[in-house]
């Protein structure tokens, strides 16, 4: 008797299922033990990968969102439409992971509902946890027209339509908010935080590379989607995007110096430790690094150098918010904390799950396609690699 595999086995499906059956494994293993038995988290150290990696990380990384939509709906820019959906999707997909992953490392998850009900205003907790829940619902909304389209349910396409700009407006709003109150949980503690990242400007510094990285995401997925279904956004529309990095990575870097230098930190800059080497590493890949690739024209205009660059970027951020959650804390909790396996898997596993559902979404809803641009004349090159001469020649 023949057996046939309802779908073909690839290398990558593979190593999905095996991440999938690890993550399964953790999870029972922490809904079942607690989380003592399945990760290295103590109350000397509380926070670990999944605060710095999922929240921390994952939030920032979903910041296209409301950066995209401001641009297109606010600023009217409207070049950037065929960028907002999958922008838009990332920042859903990325927000709905981060609910997931604070579930994990709640001690009590089923009391994840409670600041509905008790309010405390004055903690930057509540204020998070109240912004993620809204901002979700909102990136819901501003995501629903792509699945009306595939449905073609044109009556609530229409009404959504006509609340789009409220929404965004409430969006860029309530994504300013919390992710600067992000930063502001790590203002409570400047005798825990290395000086290195304890700063009074965190919440702005935080706020800022969201930007700079929400932007890199976008270039990342238009990359790997070409790549996967053959979707490569306009280059001229990438290109811009890349000036967006170079603006803020440069507002972001002029900032950081001059903190330094007002709180006299660079005392510290050259001490044999490991925070000086993952400061250094942090610096120079995610923001001198870029930087540099982004003031070189050639690399400016070009789909793989705006690749490299966002890779670039989005390798700081993540090295960052990790020193901000995990290196900046160990010298004061007298400890060094690396992650159990179970906490590696459970982290793979809502990723892996994102791309997945990312993938499954570019497949069958019009992500890459906008209605509003269907009309418009093609700006991009011929050629997919470099823009043509005219453009080119741009400032």
């Amino acid at each position: 008797m023949n057996f046939k595999v309802p779908f073909k086995i690839t290398f990558w499906r593979v190593v999905l299922i095996l991440i999938w059956l690890a993550g399964i494994v953790a999870t029972i293993v922490r809904f079942t033990g607690g989380l003592g038995a399945a990760t290295n988290l103590s109350d000397r150290f509380p926070w670990g990968l999944w605060i710095g990696f999922d929240v921390l990380c994952g939030i920032g990384l979903a910041a296209g969102g409301f950066t995209i939509a401001a641009i297109v709906y606010i600023f009217r820019i409207k070049r950037f439409y065929p960028v907002l959906r999958p922008a838009l999707l990332t920042a859903f997909l990325g927000y709905l992971m981060e609910i997931v992953a604070v579930l994990f490392d709640l001690g009590m998850p089923l009391r994840i509902w409670h600041p509905v009900i008790w309010w405390n205003p004055r903690s930057a907790l509540f204020v998070v946890g109240w912004c993620v829940m809204l901002y979700t619902t909102i990136l819901a909304l501003e995501f629903s027209p792509a699945l009306f389209e595939r449905l073609s349910w044109g009556g609530p396409r229409k009404w959504i339509g006509r609340v789009t700009v409220p929404l965004v407006i409430a969006g860029v709003i309530i994504s300013t908010l919390h992710q600067s109150s992000l930063g502001s949980l790590y203002l409570i503690m400047p005798e825990k935080l290395h000086p290195f990242w304890y700063s009074p400007l965190l919440p702005f510094l935080f706020f800022l590379s969201a930007v700079a990285v929400g932007c890199a995401m976008v270039i990342f997925e238009s990359h790997l989607s070409y790549r996967a279904f053959g979707h490569r956004l306009k280059l001229d529309v990438l290109a811009d995007l890349g000036r967006v990095i170079l603006v803020t990575l440069v507002v972001y870097m002029i900032l950081r110096i001059q903190d330094f230098s007002g709180r006299g930190v660079w005392a510290y800059a050259f001490q044999n430790r490991t925070e000086t080497l993952l400061f250094w590493l942090e610096a120079l890949v995610g923001v001198i690094g870029p930087i540099i690739l982004l003031s070189i024209k050639r690399i400016r205009l070009s789909a793989r150098g705006l690749y490299y660059v966002s890779v670039c970027t989005i390798t700081g951020f993540l090295l960052n918010r990790l020193n901000v959650a995990v290196t900046g804390m160990e010298a004061s909790a007298g400890m060094r904390y690396f992650p159990s396996w179970m906490e590696v898997a459970i982290t793979l596993a809502i990723v892996a799950t994102e791309f997945f559902i990312f993938a499954l979404a570019v497949r069958y809803l019009p992500v890459f396609e906008h209605p509003e641009t269907d009309s418009e004349p093609e700006t991009a090159a011929a050629r997919p690699e470099v823009l043509p001469a005219q453009l080119a020649r741009k400032p």
